[in-house]
C-alpha cells in the first residue's frame, strides 16, 4: 500500500496499525495538505457484498458523530476494489499500549478516561449508533491526556437493516454477554465493554481470559469477575462499585445510559457520594464466587467474527452471583412487572392530581427555585439543597462566555415554584470548545481559509516571507502551529511564501581549490577561473578569500577566489668588485635561499688574479665559478696585478726588488 494514492487524493506513507478487519495507514491529504489516517478493509471482507454495503452505511453514519472525544471521519470510498475510511490523524498512543507498558494505571486517571468515553458514547447513542467494539485499543490517549474514541467501523445504527445471524462481531475480551450470544444489542452493551476497560486499566488485568476467543466469550456470559480491589487493594470502593455496575450480566442492572455512568464517574472524581441505586453502593461492596484469572491475554485481542454462544443464562450462577449488590441475600424479590404496574398507576394518579389542582385555580404551588446560574457546582449544590431541593442531572456543555466549572443554565429556572425535594437540573460550562489547529503547510490561501472555516476557526493573512522549502504563493508558516489546541473561533495567522530568496553563498576560505569548486558547484553556483594569487604561509592553491563572502545569490551566479601562491622565499644579494686589471661579473644580483649563482673572473692581458675574497681556490688566470645552496648575502672582491716581463722571480715589472728576496 505504501505510495498508493486513493481517489487521486490520499497518498499512503506508512502503516501504523493492523486489526482483525482492517489495516490503518498514515497518509497525506494532497488536497487540504494535512495528515490523515486511512483505514483499509482487509480483502476477505471487501469481497463480501453484504459487509461492504454495511461498511458504506456505517461509515456515513460515523461521519456525523461530532464530539471532541470521537475521532473525526472525513471521507470514505472505494478505489479499485479497496474500501477505505479517511479519519482524523490522532497523535498519541492507544490505551492498551499504556496498560501493557505500565500495568495498572492511576485510578483517577482511569475515571477521567471513562468519563470522556462516556461523553463520546452519549453522542453516538443519541444518534442511535452503538459502537460494539469498545476496548483500550480503540481509545487513543493524546499528549494532553484527553482521549478520542475511534473505530466505529463495526458500529451499527439501531434502526439499520441487518438480518440477525449466529455470527458476532467484536473482541472477545470486551464483548457483553448479550453480544456473545448474538442477541440484539442496546447501548448497555457499550457500557459493559467500557466497564471491562476500566477494570483492566485500574487492575492491569483482564477480568476474563482463556485459550481462545470462544472460551473467553463463554466466561463473559456465565462467570462473575473478581472484584477489582482483590487484585489492587488501592482501588477506591466507589470506583469499584461503578465498574461492577457497568459489568452487570443483566443489561437492566447496568447504568441506564452512558450519561448516567459519566455522572457517577464525575461524582467520584469530585469526591461526592456515589449513589448507584439498585443495591449498588460505594462502600462495602461484595460479590459471590469468581476465580482470579491468569495475568495476560491468550489471544482473541482483535476485533473478529465469532460464533454466538447460545444456551446460557446471562445471569447464570447462584442467585447471589447474579448481581453486584451489598444487600443481596439470595431471596427471591417481589415481582418486577407488578412493581412497574404499581409505579405507573401511582405516577398517573399524581399527574391527575396536579392537573386537577391547576384547573381548580390553585395556580403554581411550592417554593421558588434559587438562582444558581454563574455559580460553581459546589455553590449551586449548596444553594439548591439549602432551599430544600435536590440536584438532578449535571450536564457539561461548551460555552465561550461562561467560565469552566460554572453553571450555564438551570431547569427549572430561577423563581419557578416547585415542591420541596424536586430536582434541579444543571448545565455546567466546560469553557470554550478546544479545536486542534489544522496543518496549513503547502496550502494555498484559499485552501487554508476553507480548512480553518471548516474547523470553526477564524483566519488572518500575515506578511509573506521567503522560504527555501515551500514554493511561491503557498503557506510556509502559521501561528498557532499545527496540532495546538485553541478555543473555537480563535484566529489563526498564515504566511505565504515568496519562494526561495536565493542560494546561500557557502564559505570556502581555507579549502583547497578543488574542494572549494565542488562545494560551490553543489549549491548551484559557479567559480570564476581567473584566480588571483597572493603569497601566503598557507599551502599553494589554498583559498585565501572569496567574493562575495556571504549572502544570497541566484543559481548560476559566479564567485571569485583568491589563492595562495605559497610562502614567500628569502632572497640574498650577490655583489662583485675589483681593483681594475680585469673584470668580475655575476649571473644574478640576488638569489633565493638555497639557490645558486655563477661568478665569472677574467684578467686583462698582462694581468693575473692576485687575490680573491668570497671565493676559494681561484687560479691566477681566473675562470667561471658556481656557488650552490646560497644561504647568506655574498660579496666577491678580486684584486688583479700585472704580470712581470723578467724571468727573475725576485723582481717585478718596475725592477723593484722583491721584498721576499
Amino acid at each position: 500500500m505504501i505510495g498508493r494514492v486513493f481517489n487521486n487524493r490520499y497518498q499512503i506513507t506508512e502503516r501504523i496499525g493492523i486489526g482483525g478487519m482492517a489495516e490503518v495507514y498514515r497518509a497525506q491529504d494532497n488536497v487540504l495538505g494535512r495528515l490523515v489516517a486511512v483505514k483499509v478493509m482487509l480483502p476477505q471482507y471487501a469481497a463480501d457484498p453484504a459487509f461492504t454495503q454495511r461498511f458504506k452505511q456505517e461509515a456515513a453514519a460515523a461521519a456525523n458523530l461530532q464530539s471532541p472525544y470521537i475521532v473525526n471521519v472525513y471521507d470514505w470510498g472505494q478505489d479499485d476494489g479497496t474500501y477505505y475510511i479517511v479519519m482524523e490523524f490522532v497523535r498519541g498512543s492507544d490505551l492498551k499500549t499504556a496498560i501493557n507498558e505500565r500495568g495498572a494505571i492511576n485510578q483517577r486517571k482511569m475515571a477521567e478516561i471513562g468519563s470522556q468515553v462516556c461523553q463520546a458514547l452519549s453522542v453516538a447513542h443519541g444518534l442511535d449508533i452503538i459502537h460494539r467494539d469498545i476496548k483500550p485499543q480503540n481509545i487513543m490517549v493524546q499528549p494532553d491526556g484527553n482521549v478520542k474514541v475511534m473505530d466505529f467501523g463495526i458500529a451499527r445504527a439501531k434502526n439499520s437493516v441487518k438480518t440477525q445471524t449466529s455470527s458476532v462481531l467484536g473482541t472477545a475480551h470486551y464483548i457483553s454477554p448479550e453480544q456473545a450470544q448474538g442477541k440484539e444489542l442496546t447501548a448497555a452493551s457499550d457500557i459493559y465493554s467500557l466497564g471491562i476497560v476500566l477494570y483492566e486499566g485500574a487492575t492491569g488485568r483482564l477480568p476474563f481470559d482463556g485459550p481462545d476467543a470462544v472460551s473467553v466469550a463463554m466466561k463473559q456470559v456465565s462467570d462473575q469477575p473478581v472484584p477489582p480491589r482483590e487484585i489492587n487493594p488501592d482501588i477506591d470502593p466507589a470506583l469499584e462499585a461503578i465498574i461492577m455496575k457497568a459489568m452487570a450480566k443483566n443489561p437492566a442492572e447496568r447504568f441506564a445510559t452512558a450519561k448516567d455512568m459519566r455522572l457517577a464517574l464525575n461524582d467520584y472524581l469530585a469526591g461526592r457520594p456515589v449513589n448507584l441505586g439498585g443495591g449498588f453502593t460505594s462502600a462495602e461492596t461484595r460479590v459471590m464466587g469468581g476465580v482470579v484469572p491468569p495475568i495476560g491475554a491468550a489471544g482473541g485481542d482483535g476485533t473478529a467474527v465469532m460464533p454466538a454462544v447460545g444456551g446460557m443464562n446471562p445471569a447464570g450462577g447462584t442467585p447471589g452471583q447474579r448481581s453486584y449488590r451489598s444487600d443481596n441475600t439470595g431471596k427471591k424479590g417481589p415481582n418486577k412487572k407488578a412493581i412497574a404496574i404499581v409505579v405507573a398507576l401511582v405516577a398517573a394518579l399524581a399527574l391527575v392530581a396536579v392537573a386537577a389542582g391547576a384547573l381548580m385555580g390553585g395556580g403554581q404551588k411550592g417554593d421558588p427555585v434559587p438562582d444558581v446560574v454563574g455559580k460553581t457546582v459546589e455553590e449551586a449544590t449548596q444553594l439548591i439543597e439549602d432551599a430544600g431541593f435536590e440536584v438532578g442531572t449535571v450536564e457539561e456543555v461548551y460555552d465561550e462566555k461562561v467560565e469552566a466549572g460554572k453553571v450555564v443554565s438551570q431547569d427549572p429556572k430561577k423563581g419557578d415554584k416547585r415542591e420541596k425535594g424536586s430536582k434541579v437540573n444543571l448545565k455546567v460550562s466546560q469553557g470554550a470548545q478546544e479545536i486542534e489547529v489544522p496543518d496549513l503547510t503547502n496550502m494555498t490561501a484559499e485552501e487554508a481559509r476553507q480548512a480553518l472555516t471548516v474547523a470553526g476557526l477564524k483566519y488572518k493573512s500575515g506578511e509573506a516571507g521567503y522560504s527555501d522549502s515551500v514554493e511561491k504563493d503557498r503557506i510556509y508558516k502559521q501561528d498557532p502551529v499545527a496540532g495546538s489546541s485553541v478555543s473555537k473561533g480563535a484566529e489563526v495567522t498564515y504566511y505565504l511564501s515568496l519562494g526561495s530568496e536565493g542560494v546561500t553563498v557557502p564559505n570556502v576560505v581555507g579549502l583547497s581549490l578543488n574542494d572549494a569548486i565542488k562545494k560551490i558547484n553543489d549549491v548551484g553556483l559557479l567559480v570564476n577561473e581567473s584566480y588571483t594569487y597572493e603569497e601566503s604561509d598557507e599551502p599553494k592553491n589554498t583559498v585565501l578569500s572569496q567574493n562575495p563572502a556571504s549572502g544570497k545569490l541566484k543559481e548560476g551566479d559566479v564567485i571569485s577566489l583568491t589563492l595562495s601562491s605559497g610562502p614567500k622565499a628569502t632572497t640574498y644579494t650577490v655583489a662583485v668588485n675589483s681593483n681594475g686589471g680585469g673584470s668580475v661579473s655575476t649571473s644574478a644580483s640576488s638569489v633565493e635561499e638555497g639557490g645558486s649563482v655563477t661568478i665569472t673572473i677574467t684578467p686583462n692581458s698582462g694581468y693575473e688574479v692576485a687575490s680573491v675574497r668570497g671565493l676559494d681556490d681561484v687560479p691566477a688566470n681566473g675562470g667561471t665559478f658556481t656557488v650552490q645552496n646560497v644561504t647568506s648575502n655574498m660579496t666577491i672582491s678580486v684584486e688583479f696585478r700585472q704580470v712581470s716581463s723578467s724571468t727573475n722571480p725576485g723582481t717585478d715589472d718596475n725592477d723593484t726588488p722583491n721584498p721576499a728576496s
